[in-house]
């Protein structure tokens, strides 16, 4: 069972989607090199080879982060070579630290070590992306799950220097997060393209850091295999479905946060998982750059992503046996999807709107609920905060509804 919007981290182990064949793919662990990942990719259109288009003005999104406009021709092999070289010192390596209890040589407990004198190692390395550089501050879009758990996040540029880098924020839902690094170590910015353009077929390019920094700016070479793609995953916030680029340029271990590029040079998704799998092979994923430049904007602005909050703990009904759906829930026998909520937490939302455990959400306004992954697609991605909502449940075998205004957990 899982409580919405609530999460313990898990850096450093698998974590399995629902197919089992879905992992996180993210850092390089220290002695986990071998274990499975997870990336998520996504392309727009090629380089067009006149002048002009080459000089077209970047499109300017909801923000201050921009969009380069995308060409309608094929690249040839030599756009492509071109364009890994105006953009691999922009990937970058980001190594996750944290910190260790002391051996005590004299056993009994690890010995006592001061916040100071804690010894900080390293585990796992990842990829991330230069995409903004201000005069003093520049900034770097990775995934979540490199990140995550760090006590220190150190990044390492392309010259092989080793610099501190602050979390601005992080959100594993979309398992996105930005950091910073002082301006005056930067000297390539990625520029992100329209991933929205993109067609079956386009040539791309992975940049990242395989398996580690001995490794770093390595570049793989495929085409976009797949678009909108939805792939179920497990979060430490919880399960979701997550929309995706697939692609088969080789993603590995390290590449996770790393650049999923065109032939303009331009980044159209963030490396983020693969299907690694006895037999499987080319089946690697990025978040499109429509996707991840919203959310990127969120956490250079809040630090998080701010969502509905419920306040409740929910499981799939199809997930539960006959016996409890039936003999505990009471539930008709002709309902078999839904979420039932496990427990609700004191003074939420949830609790002052009636919501009780055992309640099966079948429907939240006209939609049919089919489980948790569609209940929470549908409060993060629809709907916003202060939306007044009817969600309909069995309650004890009977249907009902209760009204709430959806509110998040800081109120």
């Amino acid at each position: 069972m899982e409580t919405e919007e609530r999460y313990t981290p898990t850096q450093g182990q698998e974590k399995k989607g629902k197919s089992g064949l879905m992992k996180t793919a993210a850092a390089s662990f220290t002695g986990m090199l071998a274990g499975g990942t997870m990336m998520f990719y996504m392309a727009p259109s090629l380089l067009e080879t006149n002048a002009t288009t080459a000089e077209t003005e970047g499109v300017a999104s909801s923000s201050d982060i921009t969009v380069q406009p995308a060409s309608s021709t094929a690249a040839s092999q030599t756009d492509l070579v071109s364009a890994i070289d105006a953009i691999d010192e922009a990937v970058v390596g980001v190594v996750n630290l944290q910190a260790q209890e002391q051996y005590n040589p004299f056993g009994g407990q690890p010995m006592d070590t001061t916040d100071e004198a804690a010894e900080e190692t390293e585990a796992g390395t990842g990829s991330g992306v230069i995409f903004k550089k201000g005069e003093d501050t520049s900034y770097i879009v990775t995934n979540n799950h490199v990140v995550e758990g760090a006590d220190t996040v150190e990044v390492a540029l392309a010259s092989g220097e080793r610099v501190d880098a602050e979390v601005v924020g992080t959100d594993a839902l979309t398992d996105l997060a930005v950091l910073q690094i002082s301006s005056s170590h930067v000297t390539e910015v990625a520029d992100f393209g329209d991933s929205s353009a993109l067609k079956l077929g386009e040539q791309v390019a992975a940049i990242g850091n395989p398996l580690g920094l001995d490794l770093s700016s390595s570049v793989t070479e495929g085409i976009v295999s797949g678009i909108d793609r939805s792939v179920p995953v497990s979060t430490s916030a919880g399960e979701w479905e997550l929309n995706v680029i697939q692609t088969d340029a080789a993603i590995n271990p390290g590449n996770s946060g790393g650049a999923l590029i065109n032939s303009a040079g331009q980044v159209i998704g963030i490396n983020s998982l693969k299907i690694a799998e006895d037999g499987v092979e080319g089946l690697g994923f990025a978040i499109p750059t429509e996707d991840a430049i919203p959310v990127i904007e969120e956490l250079m602005t809040n630090g998080e992503v701010e969502r509905p909050y419920l306040g409740v703990g929910l499981e799939d009904v199809s997930a539960l046996s006959r016996q409890i759906t039936q003999n505990q829930l009471n539930l008709p026998e002709t309902v078999t999807e839904g979420t039932v909520i496990s427990q609700v937490e004191t003074g939420s939302a949830a609790a002052e709107a009636g919501f009780e455990a055992g309640d099966v959400i079948v429907k939240i306004g006209d939609r049919n609920v089919t489980s948790t992954a569609d209940f929470r697609k549908y409060l993060y991605n629809e709907a916003e905060i202060g939306d007044k909502v009817t969600v309909t449940v069995y309650r004890d075998g009977q249907q009902e509804t209760i009204n709430m205004t959806l509110s998040s957990q800081s109120e």
